[in-house]
C-alpha cells in the first residue's frame, strides 16, 4: 500500500479526493490536514510515502510545507495540486524538492497515477505547465527584491517590511522602486500582480 497524506483546506475537495482514492487498491490515505503548518507534524506521526499538498493553504502554503517536509522526512515524496499552474510556480516547486506538480482540473485517474509514480521516485509534471515553463524567462528580480515584493504582497507596510527584513525604510523603498522598474510596472500593486502571475512570489 502507498501510504498517503492529504493536505487540502477545502473540506468538500478534501473529502472528494479521499473518496476517489478509496477506490484504488494500492493507495491508502493515512492522514488528512486542512492547514499547511500541520503537514510536518501529521507526516511525522503517520509516516506517509507520498504527501499530496494543495498549493494554497492557511498557516503555510504548499511549497513552504513541501520544503519543510523534505527537510524533516526526505523519503516522503511530495505531489503539489494547484488551481493556477504558472511556470514560475513550477520552478519554485522544483526548488522546494517537489516530485509532482499536477493541475487540480486534471482527470481523476491522473491523480492516482501521479501518486504511484511519485512513490516510485519518479517526477510527474503537468505537461502544459512544463512546456510553458521552458518558454518563460527566469525572474529578473534578486532574492532580496523578491523578499521585499513578497512581503508587500502579503500586505506589510514599509516599516513592517524594514523591521522583518532588517533593512532601513529607505532601502525598502529603493527595492520596491527597482522592482517596479525591472518589471515595467506602473505601481507597486502592478509589480505585485506581475510577480504573482509569473509565479515568482
Amino acid at each position: 500500500m502507498i501510504r498517503t497524506l492529504l493536505a487540502e483546506d477545502m473540506d468538500l475537495v478534501r473529502g472528494a479526493i479521499v473518496a476517489l482514492l478509496a477506490y484504488e487498491d494500492d493507495i491508502e490515505v493515512v492522514a488528512e490536514v486542512d492547514r499547511g503548518d500541520q503537514v510536518v507534524a501529521a507526516a511525522t506521526a503517520a509516516k506517509p510515502d507520498v504527501a499530496v499538498l494543495d498549493i494554497a493553504m492557511p498557516g503555510m502554503d504548499g511549497l513552504a510545507a513541501a520544503q519543510a517536509l523534505h527537510d524533516r522526512l526526505p523519503e516522503c515524496g511530495v505531489l503539489i495540486l494547484t488551481g493556477v499552474g504558472t511556470p514560475g510556480t513550477l520552478r519554485r516547486a522544483l526548488d522546494a524538492n517537489v516530485r509532482g506538480f499536477l493541475a487540480k482540473d486534471a482527470p481523476p485517474h491522473r491523480l492516482a497515477d501521479a501518486i504511484r509514480r511519485v512513490a516510485n521516485g519518479e517526477r510527474v509534471i503537468d505537461s502544459e505547465i512544463a512546456i510553458a515553463a521552458m518558454a518563460t524567462p527566469d525572474s529578473p528580480l534578486t532574492p532580496r527584491e523578491l523578499d521585499v515584493i513578497g512581503a508587500a504582497a502579503d500586505g506589510a507596510s514599509i516599516s513592517e517590511i524594514a523591521a522583518t527584513l532588517f533593512l532601513s525604510e529607505g532601502t525598502v523603498r529603493n527595492y520596491l522602486s527597482k522592482t517596479r522598474a525591472k518589471l515595467g510596472a506602473r505601481s507597486s500593486i502592478d509589480a505585485i500582480r506581475i510577480a504573482r502571475e509569473s509565479g515568482w512570489i
